[in-house]
Formats: C-alpha cells, structure tokens, sequence
C-alpha cells in the first residue's frame, strides 16, 4: 500500500504525516476528532449557531467622523477584564495595513454591550528623519512608525493594569514591521479612574535605547510597583513569547525563537501548557513556556489558515477554540473539549461578514484575529466566554458565547419578552447586533419588546431562535412596525445546515410577501404602527405552509425543500452572498456613499411561540 504523505509548509518548516492524518503526533496534542466541517461557500458555514451567542458591534469605522473612528485599517483587537470592566485594544492606519501612521486605540464597556467611543492610548510615534532599517536602503522622511502587536494587556501581581503596544517600521514597499527591526514595546498603565500613566518602552529594538526615542526606559520611572510590573513580564515566558515576531531574533528572554505566529496558551489540570498558533500550530510544555515537547505542529483535523486561533479554559471546566475553521476569514466558529487535547464539534459563532466599505491594502473579508480573555487578565461574571475580532479589518465586535455552550433545545418556544425576567429575555436568542443596526430589548408602552432598529445602507440586525427540531410545526408571534415607507423586514425559517424553507418579507413599499420559487406573493399590506399577529404553520414533508396574518390566511409553497426546521430568522435585510470563494483578495475601492446613514427603520417584536406537531 503506497503511503499517503502530506506536506505542511509553514514558517519554512515542513512537517510530514506518512498516515496523512497526523500518525507521527504524539497522542497528547491538541486534535480535532468531529466530523462537521464548514462550507465556505457559506457565509455561516452551514455550522448550526451555539445557543445565544450575542455579537456586538463596538466600533464602527467612517471616514466622514472628525474623531477616532475615521481611520478605516483597523484589527488585531485584544481583550482583558479588570475593575468591573471589559477593555479593548485595537490597533489603527488611516487606508490600509501597515501604511501611513499607526496608533493604538482603547475601549470600555461595564456590560459588554455599550462601550465607549474610542481613545488614543498610544499616539503615532515620529520616525527620526534619516532611520534606516538594518539590511535596508530606504531611509525615513516625515515618517511614523506603525503598530503591531499580539499581547494587549497585563494584569500585574499587585493588581495594577497595563496595555502593551509595539512600535514597528515600515519603509518601502513590502517591508514588514515584524522583522525584528522595530523601535520597541511601549507600556502604559490604565489607572482605576480611567486615566492613563505615562508612556514608557519596555523592551527596546536593536537599534534603540533611551538616547534615540521619545519615551523614557521602564527603569526610570520612580514607581516601584510600576518597574516590579514590567519586570513580571520580562520574567514570564508564556507572555515573552507572545512578542517573538516582534522581538530581535537573538531575544534572551524568548525561548522559542522560530517566527511561529500570534501565540496563546491555557493551562491543562495537570499543570501542562497548551500552546496555540496561526495555522492550528500546537505545542506542549511542561515547564510554563521555557520548553516544548515537540514542533509546533499542526493539530491533526483542525482546518484554519493565517487567521489567528483562540483557546482558553471554560468557567464548566471544559475547553473552547475560536477560530475560522477554513482557508478563508468566515465564518467565526467554536469547537469544545472536555480535556483541553480532544476537539469535538464545530459551531457557529459569527456567520455574517458586513460589507467591507473601504478599500485598503490587505483588508480581508470576514469576522477573524480572534481573542479572548487571557487567564492572567481577568474573570467576566456569570461565567460566559467573551471574545473580540475585527470585522474586515474595518470595524470592531465583540461576541458573549453562553458556557455551558450548546446548539440544541428540547423545550418549544414560549418567548412572551413581558414576562421574561430582566436581562434573561434573550438568554437563548442568536443576535447580530450593529452599531447603526442595534438588536436589544426595550420598552414599549410599559411593556417589553424585542427591538430591530436599522440605519445601516451595509449591513442589518438579526435576530435568531432555535427550536426542537421538528417536520411540522406552529409558530406564532407578533411584529409592529414602527414606519410602512422604509426599512425591510425578512422572517426565515430554516433548517440545521442554515437552510431557508420559506421567508416572508414587510418591504419599503408597506407590502407583506411571502417568497414562491423565483417571484413573490402579495399577503397583504400593512400600515406604520399596526400589530401584526403571524401564525405559520408549516408541513416540511409536502412543502406546504399557511400564513395567517391578523385573521387573513394564505396557503403557500416552501421555495427550497428541507427535510426539517430548527430555528427562525428575523433579519433587517436580504441574504448576502458576496464575497465568496471567489472573490478577490484584495478590495482596493471603496463603496458608493460609504459614509452614509439610511433613514432608521424600526420593528417590535412582542412574542414568539412554537408547537411542534407530531
């Protein structure tokens, strides 16, 4: 029987599996044993959705703001949780990545859903006229040094806080601000009343020191506990090795010196470190980071490319990875393990990719650069996973994962939002929640309500809820639109794969529709303000469905067949198909009006209730 071998390229390392499924890794890594797989052909993969994850716009880029948001490049978020508050670090540039100033921006947030509008926390840093980079010719003019960095905070022994920055270079085309050839790693500390300590550089570059940069060296500050700090960080190799790209390559304080990219780690029972990195890399230590036992290589089964990967330890004591289970940037999954080694199932954690409105060099497509909260920064209460991503380069989300994480329901839906408890109202709802397209409940005439707003010309709020699945099936629920001249409403039921079977539709135009093959069926009118009280019921073995709407029923046909149904769609917009698989990697345009706002289109939604039929 001839071998099956397969060839792993990366970093200039090549790894070699003569079983083709990982035979040469030790037993003790970290693998994937699932059998699901997401379709990139698929915005959400077809992966069925973890049960009420809540994705969170935090920031929302525009050209047309005068403050911090109109910088378009914006990725490589990091997340922490200290003082009863959620931080978020992003880095920035004005167009695209690595081009032009770069600076390093803060945001907070008590809850996790409204956060403040973007600070500064590490300004652009002025390039000496005349910098040259070791083995380069281009020289700096007028130039700033641009930002890379893949640890964002430290929570110190004392309890003191920090954000970490990187201050790299990049002259001519092509150059790399990782290369080892930077400025240096700056630190500040974020104080209990949100201000902000000095800047000062915690490790310099090769090339620099206190005499040619404009921040003092840790070591001359006169706060102890601040140089203790920095000195905790210089200590750890678990947080050194997080700056290795960064770093000169003959770093002392580095132990894994090859370029392996965006590291993180979490502990195993037995005090092992499991290491994580781009391109599902992984590794083991048994001495928090100094050494490792093999590689790193790829997991066996885990499918993911140059996106980062996230891995921690759940408040369950079990154990999630957060990643982008394709060669693309989409979708954002989250696949579990209940001894931190043996990954097994994939599923949906953010399937929507917004329309990407500046162009800008090297701004992928998709939710990706995933991270979550390191286990030296800090515990959110209620024990959910909280993790955070760009969006295209361009904006950025956080997403609340619900622990223990599941995909499944047995009970049927008695949603009626009034009666729920305060803040449970959605603890078993999906949402995509924009900043111009905001999912949130609200009050209405002293009662409860789900809202869908939408102001948004790129993108839409979404609201999602699974149910038992099931071939037939009753729902019920009641919608108000607040406006009949703009806005556009569209309700789906689908199946576990994402699958619609039917959707109805309130248009700009007050029209009430339902879909028939490739044309749509008038179900009425309806005015500003009206209630409507929907009842679908709905056969899956022969297709048919009816729609009453306030009394008035309507027998129809499902436009795609499905064997069942799981959960039903509200949805401020149409289905996105673009981009694809293949779609160019590079969009350097940007859309027509993209700093446009639409006139905001508003819906209620008072119940929902299911009956599954045998």
């Amino acid at each position: 029987m001839k071998l099956a071998v397969r060839y792993i390229l990366l970093s200039s390392i090549c790894f070699f599996s003569p079983s083709g499924d990982g035979g040469l890794v030790a037993q003790d890594t970290v693998r994937y044993t699932g059998s699901t797989l997401s379709n990139v052909d698929y915005h959400h993969g077809q992966l069925s959705p973890a049960i009420g994850v809540h994705n969170i716009q935090t920031m929302r880029a525009n050209r047309a703001d005068t403050g911090a948001t109109w910088w378009t490049y914006n990725h490589a978020p990091m997340l922490a949780y200290w003082n009863n508050t959620f931080y978020l670090e992003y880095l920035s540039n004005p167009v695209g990545e690595h081009e032009g100033k770069g600076q390093t921006l803060l945001q907070t947030s008590k809850d996790g859903y409204s956060w403040n509008y973007p600070v500064v926390i590490f300004p652009p840093y002025r390039l000496i006229d005349g910098t040259v980079k070791e083995g380069k010719k281009d020289s700096a003019k007028n130039d700033f040094a641009v930002m890379h960095q893949r640890i964002g905070f430290y929570t110190s022994k004392s309890k003191r806080f920090f954000a970490l920055g990187y201050y790299g270079i990049v002259l001519g085309q092509k150059d790399d601000p990782n290369d080892g050839n930077g400025v240096g790693r700056v630190i500040r500390e974020i104080k209990e009343d949100g201000s902000f300590g000095a800047i000062h550089f915690l490790r310099y570059n090769h090339a620099f020191n206190e005499k040619n940069t404009s921040y003092p060296f840790y070591k001359k500050s006169k706060d102890a506990a601040f140089i203790k700090a920095c000195e905790e960080i210089l200590a750890t190799p678990l947080l050194m090795q997080q700056m290795v790209e960064e770093a000169d390559r003959n770093d002392p304080l580095i132990y894994l010196k090859k370029d392996f990219k965006a590291f993180n780690y979490y502990h195993l029972p037995n005090g092992n470190v499991v290491g994580l990195w781009k391109y599902a890399l992984t590794s083991i230590s048994k001495d928090e980071g100094k050494t490792w036992r093999y590689g790193p290589l790829r997991a066996p089964g885990f499918v993911n490319a140059n996106a980062k990967i996230w891995g921690q330890k759940t408040s369950d004591n079990k154990y999630a990875a957060v990643y982008n289970p394709s060669e693309f940037r989409w979708p954002l999954a989250v696949s579990l393990s209940d001894d931190g080694l043996q990954y097994k199932n994939l599923l949906l954690v953010n399937g929507e990719i917004s329309s990407l409105r500046y162009g800008g060099a090297y701004k992928s497509y998709g939710p990706q650069y995933v991270r979550g909260i390191p286990e030296m920064d800090g515990t959110p209460p209620n024990g959910n996973m909280w993790v955070t991503y760009s969006m295209n380069k361009e904006d950025m989300w956080v997403s609340k994962i619900p622990v223990p994480v599941t995909n499944k329901v047995t009970a049927d839906v008695d949603d009626v939002f009034d009666e729920k408890k305060d803040g449970e109202e959605l603890k078993e709802w999906n949402i995509f929640s924009p900043l111009w397209s905001k999912v949130a409940m609200e009050k209405i005439t002293g009662k409860k309500v789900l809202a869908l707003h939408d102001s948004d010309p790129f993108d839409y709020a979404k609201a999602e809820r699974v149910f038992p699945a099931a071939k037939k099936l009753t729902l019920e629920f009641t919608i108000t639109p607040q406006q009949n001249n703009t806005g556009n409403l569209e309700i789906e039921i689908v199946n576990a794969s994402g699958t619609p079977c039917l959707r109805l539709m309130l248009d700009s135009a007050a029209n009430i529709l339902t879909k028939q093959g490739y044309r749509n069926k008038s179900l009425g009118k309806y005015t500003a303000g009206e209630v409507l009280n929907i009842k679908i019921e709905l056969n899956t073995a022969t297709r048919f469905y009816m729609v009453t709407i306030n009394g008035k029923a309507s027998n129809n046909i499902c436009f795609a067949p499905v064997e069942s149904v799981e959960r039903i769609v509200f949805r401020t917009g149409g289905t996105r198909r673009f981009p694809n698989a293949d779609t160019p990697t590079d969009q350097d345009y940007d859309l027509p009006n993209a700093n446009a706002k639409d006139k905001e289109a508003i819906y209620f939604i008072h119940y929902l209730k299911t009956t599954s039929l045998k």
